[in-house]
């Protein structure tokens, strides 16, 4: 399981030289995975060689106007949750302090909710706390790939690959919540500049004083129960 989660980890990761010069390797590394199926081998597989067979400025360009420009799509974990409410600067306390009380040193400059950073994290744990953790996160994970089948993104074999090594089913409900929110189009620059102005609100129970872990971070997670309000009301490369 660690394994395969360092590889989706890197595979969700910005494109680079290396990554792409990587493929035949990553791919030889999912081959032997023994935590995951042939169908998420697969899934896996095909990413690696959609990757692999693309030139590196495309392979960029890809990747920011999904992840970078498409606010719905960022894989920024309390971005779905929280937007820029005050509850998402408490949650990445929250998270970042999870991750130094299992000895897991991140940079200043990295964000604790970047899904990548995320799966690294967790490739670092338990199998029982990899399903706890990455069924607290299934809404959004599941809502993500819903988002990237409808673009007909091969980035999509990423999340189902998380769905099937997170073993459980997503809450429904908590998953259309998410949906319910319009699309973006990162061509339109425009509107991409009205929807980053917006304020967002809070999505379930403020922060208090309770103990970091994986039982906060279920809270912090949970997905709106009804849409944002319109009126009044942000990656990591």
């Amino acid at each position: 399981m660690a394994n395969a989660l360092k590889i989706i980890s890197v595979l969700l990761s910005y494109p680079s030289a290396e990554l792409l010069a990587a493929a035949d390797e990553l791919g030889e590394a999912i081959a032997v995975d023994r935590l995951t199926g042939p169908r998420e081998k697969a899934w896996l597989r095909a990413l690696v060689d959609d990757l692999g067979g693309r030139d590196l400025y495309d392979a960029e360009e890809r990747y920011v106007l999904l992840f970078d420009r498409t606010r719905t799509l960022s894989l920024h974990l309390f971005e779905h949750v929280h937007g820029e409410s005050r509850d998402r600067g408490q949650a990445m306390v929250d998270l970042g302090t999870m991750y130094e009380a299992q000895g897991f040193d991140i940079e200043a400059k990295e964000l604790p909710d970047y899904l990548p950073l995320f799966l690294e994290y967790l490739s670092t744990q338990s199998p029982e706390e990899v399903h706890n953790l990455l069924g607290q996160t299934l809404h959004i994970l599941s809502a993500l790939r819903a988002r990237l089948q409808k673009r007909d993104s091969i980035y999509a074999n990423a999340l189902l690959a998380l769905e099937a090594i997170a073993g459980t089913e997503a809450d429904a409900k908590a998953i259309e919540a998410i949906l319910e929110l319009p699309e973006d189009d990162p061509t339109d620059l425009k509107a991409l500049d009205a929807i980053w102005d917006e304020e967002a609100v809070t999505f379930g129970g403020g922060a208090g004083n309770d103990a970091c872990g994986p039982d906060r971070l279920r809270r912090q997670l949970r997905a709106a129960k009804h849409p944002a309000p319109r009126p009044e009301i942000r990656g990591e490369q």
